[in-house]
């Protein structure tokens, strides 16, 4: 068990946040790919409690199963009708064991960029000096909206006077008319000693400006018990800073992914442009990756040394191996193996796995479908519920038709195979080892090894149907300029070397060559 861990956290997160204006939670809104619930978990649990309770009230049906799912240890307690952080917390005590002794830290749902070093330094703090309370404070230019800070000459904290009741002192002149001078501020987060916090919660009212059982009046009780209660100054104000409106969330995303930006280029990445890249918490970047503007890496994304992505780039939960390259691409859920390449303008959908040293290229969308090393899907290409095993050659503007209108089917190509272009794979099919695929086939059958499969039509050229059907269009008006010089330099309407040996019926031409199948 590490030293000053706390012997609880409490997670306040009833609020509604109507300021948001939002059908959604305030506390499950998300940045940085967490909700903001989850950044507070996820700080809380660093400090290795014995015991995580998150307080919830407002559409707790939401609330409490993504609480679950973030951390599914952690306790949830609802709180009641009454009004107030200190009776949250007193709601947050009720699931806690009534004989429990230590510190018990106190945080909130909205407030994302608080760290885990700032909370364990606190119960450090808390625990030296033997606090009854320690609260975490900052000082601002500007402290509108925020509890004021009221110190006694030994520079220990006497209370904390709220907005409002500063605002009603000063203008009925009573004992703290000159709190609202005060720049130091309540940040809300605090370290109890349990038995003192028990205490003092059980005897905190509801007369204030507010109609609320403030936690602020713990603090007032625990001195008037000759407890001692200190202040741990952060001089990070963002720390601290809650979310009350979306413009706020936007500040704290921004600010949180320029920290995250900065660490990862401390950590040896390169990225050229931190003002249009974002990246997630949950995203590692290995050494000597450099990351070009315009590039997103959500969810969980991993990505290895040496590997070059974007620019215009986003990657949501996608692994990339060691110097792999990714440029204009979007992709979810994929896996790109190590010095494979992908882009321009590649669409990777759940379940692709691209190999070692393959490639899919510009225009090329995927989806459950395994590439294996060295296999090239260059271009054009829809790659659908298919395996392309190892060293396979797809060619320009084929198609794995994999849906029937009804179910999904699969397709395989085999190792060093290769496939035309234009062509369509009807699934199930099944091309075999070193196989061939005629560009323009339309497939519905297997391909054994060795063989080269060709379906298509042969090949009509009808004289005359631009002059009878497009009769006046400058096209006619090209064929017959065109074909007049070719008589004019004496050659054949057929062309060098090949030779036209008749009609059909609707006068159509034929223009012979080999039989397709002899081609191989």
């Amino acid at each position: 068990m590490s030293e000053n861990r706390p012997a609880a956290v409490i997670i306040l997160a009833a609020g509604e946040g109507t300021r948001l204006k939002s059908k959604t939670p305030k506390v499950l809104h998300p940045i940085g790919g967490r909700s903001l619930v989850s950044h507070a978990i996820h700080a809380a649990r660093g400090t290795s409690p014995e015991h995580l309770v998150v307080v919830v009230r407002h559409k707790r049906e939401l609330v409490a199963p993504h609480v679950a799912e973030v951390d599914p240890a952690a306790l949830i307690a609802d709180q009641d009708e009454v009004k107030g952080t200190g009776r949250a917390v007193e709601c947050g005590l009720q699931v806690l064991p009534a004989d429990l002794t230590g510190t018990v830290l106190v945080t909130y749902g909205d407030v994302p960029l608080l760290e885990t070093t700032t909370l364990r330094e606190m119960t450090a703090a808390h625990e030296a000096s033997g606090n009854a309370v320690t609260v975490i404070t900052s000082v601002l230019e500007d402290p509108s909206g925020y509890g004021r800070v009221v110190r006694d000459t030994d520079g220990q904290v006497l209370r904390i006077v709220e907005q409002k009741d500063a605002q009603r002192a000063r203008d009925e002149g009573g004992e703290d008319a000159g709190a609202l001078d005060i720049k130091e501020i309540n940040s809300g987060i605090y370290a109890f000693d349990a038995q003192v916090l028990r205490d003092c919660l059980s005897r905190v009212g509801t007369d204030n400006a507010q109609g609320e059982k403030y936690l602020t009046d713990v603090l007032g009780l625990a001195r008037a018990a000759g407890r001692p209660v200190r202040a741990h100054v952060v001089e990070d104000r963002w720390q601290s800073e809650g979310v009350n409106d979306r413009t706020q969330l936007a500040d704290l995303g921004r600010i949180l992914n320029e920290r995250l930006v900065r660490r990862w280029m401390l950590e040896g990445v390169t990225v050229v442009d931190p003002a249009t890249t974002w990246i997630d918490a949950d995203v590692t970047i290995g050494r000597d990756t450099v990351i070009r503007p315009g590039t997103q890496l959500l969810g969980a994304t991993t990505i290895g040394e040496d590997a070059v992505i974007g620019p215009d780039t986003t990657l949501t939960s996608v692994e990339v191996g060691d110097g792999a390259s990714v440029v204009r691409t979007q992709a979810e859920l994929a896996v790109i193996g190590p010095k494979a390449t992908v882009g321009p303008f590649s669409y990777l959908r759940p379940g692709t796995e691209l190999g070692a040293g393959g490639k899919i290229g510009g225009f090329v969308e995927t989806k459950n479908a395994v590439i294996g090393e060295g296999a090239k899907v260059p271009h054009l290409t829809y790659a659908g519920d298919a395996t392309i095993k190892e060293g396979a050659n797809i060619g320009a503007g084929t198609i794995f038709a994999n849906y029937d209108g009804v179910d999904k089917h699969h397709t395989t190509i085999g190792r060093h195979s290769f496939v035309g272009s234009d062509t369509v794979l009807i699934a199930p099919v099944n091309v075999a080892d070193g196989a061939y695929v005629a560009a323009g086939s339309a497939l519905t059958g297997d391909v054994e090894p060795g063989q080269i499969a060709v379906s298509r039509a042969r090949q009509r050229n009808v004289d005359g149907w631009v002059a009878r059907k497009r009769a006046g269009t400058k096209t006619a008006a090209a064929a017959e300029a065109a074909a007049a010089e070719a008589a004019a330099s004496g050659a054949t309407s057929a062309g060098d070397g090949t030779e036209a040996t008749g009609t059909d019926e609707a006068g159509a031409r034929h223009t012979h060559s080999q039989d397709e199948g002899s081609q191989a």
